[in-house]
């Protein structure tokens, strides 16, 4: 028998695929999943968490298929073949995630709290296709991806052809665009990098300048 957390996420998206997101409740995905409240309580806080949960799973599932043959490829390449890996495993999901991108677009804390969970994932996507995540640049390639990722999101729920070409145009403009950002935002670093070091410097010697003498006639008591 599958574990209580495992029947919780599958119930929550079988919910989230029939109804809309506010009108099923923690209960209904507890009596889906064949669990009791307090079952539930103890794998869960809440039905966002459950959606966290979900999307880890989807993680588990990209990062372990990635090949090490990817390695020779450009990091546009490894990271287009890394998000389509993450579209193919969404598949089954498409309802679902079609009516719970609705409710994000009601609700703005509800945007919020899942751009964690989409962070969360990105990074690891990035890490998967040999990209660092590492500093202030990482973390601008890492939200770079989780707006990009969405937008290419809208385009996938609506692509009915076999082939996926329109999602597969739009993730690879998307990709490429970022590039883009991410070369100048390097530029920028590597132009930025003397001045800040040199003003760190001269902070530094201002706050030793400014400390008070010693002063040997005094002692404590």
């Amino acid at each position: 028998m599958t574990h209580p957390r495992d029947r919780i996420v599958a119930a929550l998206m079988e919910l989230a695929a029939q109804t809309p997101w506010e009108e099923f409740s923690i209960t209904d995905v507890a009596h889906k999943a064949g669990v009791t409240l307090a079952e539930f309580r103890e794998q869960f806080p809440s039905k966002g968490a459950v959606l966290a949960a979900f999307s880890r799973q989807i993680d588990q599932i990209v990062l372990k298929s990635v090949s090490a043959d990817l390695a020779e490829d450009s990091a546009k390449d490894r990271l287009f073949d890394v998000l389509m890996r993450r579209l193919d495993a969404m598949r089954p999901y498409r309802a679902a995630l079609d009516n719970i991108m609705r409710w994000v677009k009601r609700s703005p804390a509800a945007a919020l709290a899942l751009n964690q969970v989409a962070t969360n994932s990105q990074r690891f996507m990035l890490e998967a296709a040999g990209i660092s995540t590492e500093g202030p640049l990482g973390a601008l390639k890492v939200q770079g991806l989780v707006v990009s990722f969405a937008q290419v999101v809208e385009i996938w729920l609506k692509d009915e052809d076999e082939d996926m070409a329109r999602t597969m145009a739009a993730l690879d403009k998307a990709l490429e665009r970022g590039g883009k950002m991410v070369h100048r935002a390097e530029q920028l670093h590597r132009l930025a990098s003397p001045f800040c070091t040199l003003l760190g410097g001269i902070v530094r010697l201002r706050q030793t300048q400014n400390q008070p003498a010693y002063d040997s006639t005094r002692h404590d008591i």
